[in-house]
């Protein structure tokens, strides 16, 4: 009986130990076989890439760029056929063409400028028609004063005028704006345009300097024909001047036009 129990110890022990023996192997067989499977894959992956090459470019200095452009150029200029040298005149002729036009504009656009400085500005057939008409009003009003006697400080047919006194009564309802009252505010006016000497018209105001103190001091209306209307002084009636006279022309300091479409009522 003891025998038997000994060798069912041993027995039992002897299979333990196989198994104790066998049970790490198996993990250390798969681990092994996966690192194997692993470095397979790596050594395909390199032989699979190429390798590259880096290769250095060679130093330009400035001397050798500069030769290679050159010699780019020289290529160009022997390879261009005559029709395309042909277009790059006809290109180069067309953009001076296009300065030149623009030039033009420019002189029109000066132009339009000057014609509005001088109230030459384009207007309905109805418009003009009321201008000519104030126009001619004013002027009618100044004609049917002359004769009249100077009157220093005067505004009124009545009483007589003194010289800027027959402005303010001649425009005084036929503008938009306040005439003022002395010849110097008139000279001084924003809302009368500067106008050269060449470019007067019926009704512009001319002024002059009498007395030297650095005013105008004297103003008449322009009449056309280089003749202005104007009250002179005490004792003298109102009358038609010429404005080309000496006396005039020495003491003339410029023009101004009150009466433009844009101010008239």
């Amino acid at each position: 009986m003891r025998l038997i129990i000994t060798l069912f110890m041993l027995a039992f022990a002897q299979l333990f130990f196989n198994t104790a023996a066998a049970s790490p192997h198996a993990p250390v067989n798969v681990s092994t076989h996966k690192a194997e499977k692993k470095s397979a894959r790596d050594d395909e992956r390199r032989k699979r890439r190429t390798v590259k090459t880096v290769t250095k470019k060679p130093r330009v200095t400035p001397v050798q760029k500069l030769k290679t452009k050159k010699q780019k150029k020289a290529e160009l200029t022997a390879t261009q056929t005559p029709a395309k040298k042909t277009s790059l005149k006809t290109a180069r002729i067309s953009k001076n063409h296009e300065k030149k036009r623009y030039g033009h504009q420019r002189t029109l656009k000066t132009a339009d400028a000057d014609a509005r400085e001088t109230g030459t500005i384009k207007m309905s057939k109805s418009h003009r028609q009321r201008y000519q008409k104030a126009r001619e009003t004013a002027m009618t009003k100044l004609m049917g004063q002359l004769g009249k006697p100077y009157q220093w400080g005067g505004t009124s047919p009545h009483t007589g005028f003194d010289c800027s006194g027959l402005v303010w009564y001649a425009y005084k309802d036929l503008v938009k704006f306040k005439i003022p009252r002395t010849a110097n505010e008139m000279y001084h006016l924003r809302d009368a345009a500067p106008i050269k000497r060449e470019s007067l018209e019926k009704g512009d105001l001319v002024f002059f300097r009498i007395n030297g103190r650095g005013t105008a001091d004297h103003v008449g209306v322009y009449l056309g024909d280089g003749k202005f209307i104007q009250s002179p002084r005490t004792g003298k009636d109102i009358q038609i001047s010429a404005l080309g006279e000496d006396y005039w022309q020495r003491h003339y300091i410029g023009a101004r036009r009150v009466m433009t479409p844009k101010t008239i009522r």
